[in-house]
């Protein structure tokens, strides 16, 4: 592990969109600053996701200087929405979580509805210090989350994605593979490790930035989605459920929550504390 090293940053500011890779990011309690702060919502008040909503893999969203974010997507003009002040909310479901949110304004509601053909509306996280707790059973007393599936950061490893895209050469779908990372969508990527070797982590630093590793994470239908046409196809669901069953899950990638504050950049050296 003396080689190890953060290879790539990724913050998606609206959960489901394609996001953003930069050179650093700031490590905030719930996540990657910007990171799944926005999300769209039905009008049921269900989170809309790449799993309802594959086209959503080619909308771009970009963040905007004061917590805004401009959208676009192929075939439609961009708009730029401003962070919207906390005097229209809504309450939404996110995988059980019943979460306050604040509604985006109406040009931001016509284009997400005009590029799905459903009514939908784009919501924001104003305070992410308090409005969804990670999950109680791999949680610690007050610790958050943005609109993220469960935990703050996501963290995937390029050697553990060779392996996996060489058990997909062998499998029933050989054609579908390789895979590139964003079928996974991290948030930090981490060059240098053997494969799999995050299975076996409980602490981890990037840079001076420390994380508690919580739990693998399981994968759903958003992997079987091509990041850049939007088609679905079998993996790799198809080999994590021969090779990566544990349990229930069929596991990629650890769930991360920040242990202390502080910014990550390309290149950090990322050590094994546990």
């Amino acid at each position: 592990m003396g080689n190890a090293e953060l290879h790539s940053i990724h913050i998606h500011p609206v959960k489901a969109f394609r996001g953003q890779s930069p050179r650093e990011a700031v490590v905030e309690p719930w996540g990657l600053a910007g990171d799944r702060r926005w999300v769209l919502v039905d009008t049921g008040g269900k989170v809309v996701t790449q799993r309802q909503e594959p086209r959503l893999a080619l909308a771009t969203a970009e963040l905007l200087p004061g917590g805004g974010v401009r959208l676009s997507a192929p075939g439609h003009e961009p708009v730029s929405v401003p962070e919207p002040e906390p005097t229209v909310t809504t309450t939404l479901e996110i995988f059980g979580d019943k979460v306050e949110a604040v509604v985006a304004d109406d040009t931001a509601h016509a284009w997400c509805s005009t590029y799905l053909g459903a009514d939908v509306r784009l919501v924001h996280m104003d305070d992410p210090a308090t409005r969804r707790p990670v999950d109680p059973d791999f949680a610690r007393p007050g610790e958050t989350v943005s609109f993220a599936d469960g935990y703050p950061l996501l963290v995937t490893t390029l050697t553990s994605l060779d392996s996996l895209n060489g058990l997909i050469a062998q499998g029933d779908h050989p054609d579908e593979g390789p895979l590139p990372m964003n079928r996974f969508r991290p948030n930090v990527v981490i060059a240098g490790t053997a494969a799999w070797a995050e299975d076996d982590w409980s602490r981890i630093a990037i840079g001076e930035v420390t994380f508690r590793v919580t739990k693998m994470c399981g994968r759903c239908v958003v992997t079987t989605t091509d990041q850049g046409t939007a088609r679905r196809g079998k993996e790799p669901l198809r080999t994590l459920g021969r090779h990566r069953r544990f349990g229930s899950d069929l596991a990629f990638g650890q769930n991360l929550v920040p242990e202390s504050p502080g910014t990550v950049r390309v290149g950090d050296r990322v050590r094994i504390l546990e």
